[in-house]
């Protein structure tokens, strides 16, 4: 392959440009061929794919929740296609034996040669034109092994590659391993920051948040609604968009069990005064409305590491401010004809599960009934539960094989109300 000589006194450009100025126009077009062909039959791109969907999706169903009644099925479709897609490649890439060959080595030659333009990056000018250049011409042997499918000359050029860019990088190519690292801490930085201050997934562990919420639901929390919660604290120091709101489902780190994380919903806020008449919630003397929808909705429950088992219960939805859920309760007269009155302190709320008969909620010391009454500080609420998206509860995908539990498919990307 014939290539052009670099003039010694052209200033020395990053890799990539030296290896375009040399391309032919066919050549430039094979490569981008095979560069977006890699792309897209990375597993990595149904995943990346599925990503990039889901954070307008979220966005568009907290800003505009009825949207959700035309973009949820749209994401569930996606998320199959995606599904299918990932099957798909892992069936062609063991089906190919070129696949199978050229893969490998594919991937380590462009790790070299990116390994190779951070290096020129990070030292412009401190590497002579020419020597430049004679990188850019042997990673273009290796580019022309590559989109020949020469899987054993692909091996050799990228050796060759290998070696001159240690003669040529010296010292430089050495040093460039804290790229590496810096790069790695730089991601994972990232990762902690969304993390800690913008969205978090959670598990739902019990039945306390039937039917709003199943067991194995996978939801992720808004951070940063509330404001920013300080890592390793349970202070907020400032309030970002708004505070907690009646109706809202929250996730809060437990003050009464701090090893433990809870997922109820906001009932009262700072001021409110909650009390239960026969199961309908009081808030400052105003029943809230409820109207029975089912009086035998079948659900599936289960203690922990037990097996799943069939409830039969009342079902309601129930109506708090403009917010309305859907609500159980085990009969029609609730197990104590009165609780409360509740009166919420300031900067904390009144949480119960949508379970009534089956929460270990504000109403009973979230989690120790000796305590009486017990309220969430705002300094402990992790977020706002948004959206579910993975669910492996009772029923779905490959259940047979894992005691009931399996993919529910049609729980996916369901906003959280």
């Amino acid at each position: 392959m014939s290539t052009t000589t670099a003039n010694p006194t052209t200033p020395p450009a990053d890799l990539e440009a030296l290896m375009a100025s040399r391309r032919t126009p066919e050549q430039a077009r094979a490569s981008r061929t095979l560069l977006w062909r890699e792309r897209l039959t990375s597993l990595w791109a149904p995943l990346v794919i599925l990503g990039l969907a889901l954070i307008p999706y979220i966005l568009l169903i907290e800003f505009v929740p009825p949207a959700a009644a035309w973009a949820q099925p749209l994401m569930q479709s996606l998320a199959l296609a995606m599904l299918v897609s990932f099957g798909a490649l892992l069936v062609y890439r063991f089906a190919s034996p070129s696949e199978r060959v050229l893969r490998g080595p594919r991937h380590d030659a462009r790790e070299l040669v990116e390994e190779i333009e951070r290096v020129l990056r990070r030292v412009p000018g401190k590497i002579p034109p020419e020597a430049s250049a004679r990188l850019a011409d042997q990673a273009l042997q290796v580019e022309t092994a590559s989109l020949a499918g020469d899987a054993a000359r692909l091996e050799k050029e990228t050796k060759a590659l290998d070696k001159q860019a240690t003669q040529e990088l010296g010292v430089w190519r050495k040093q460039g391993g804290w790229d590496v690292l810096s790069g790695f801490a730089k991601a994972l930085a990232i990762a902690v920051v969304i993390r800690v201050f913008i969205i978090e997934p959670y598990r739902i562990p019990s039945g306390s948040m039937l039917p709003t919420l199943e067991i194995g639901d996978q939801v992720f929390i808004n951070k940063f609604l509330y404001g920013v919660r300080l890592p390793f604290t349970n202070w907020v120091p400032f309030q970002i968009v708004r505070p907690p709101a009646r109706g809202d489902v929250i996730v809060f780190n437990n003050p009464v069990k701090p090893e433990q994380d809870f997922i109820k919903r906001v009932i009262g806020i700072p001021g409110d005064t909650v009390e239960l008449v026969n199961g309908v919630v009081h808030i400052n003397g105003v029943a809230q409305q409820r109207t029975l929808v089912q009086e035998d909705q079948l659900i599936h429950n289960k203690s922990d590491n037990g097996p799943w088992y069939p409830e039969r219960l009342l079902l309601y939805h129930e109506t708090l401010g403009e917010k309305s859920h859907a609500v159980l309760q085990e009969d029609r007269v609730a197990r104590l004809r009165t609780e409360g009155p509740y009166v919420v302190p300031a900067r904390h709320v009144f949480v119960m599960g949508d379970n009534r008969d089956n929460s270990l909620d504000s109403r009973y010391g979230l989690g120790d009934p000796a305590l009486g009454a017990r309220f969430v500080p705002y300094g402990h609420i992790k977020g706002k539960a948004m959206v579910i998206w993975m669910a492996l509860g009772y029923g779905g995908w490959f259940s047979n094989f894992f005691e009931g539990t399996g993919l529910r498919t049609d729980r996916l990307f369901e906003p959280v109300r």
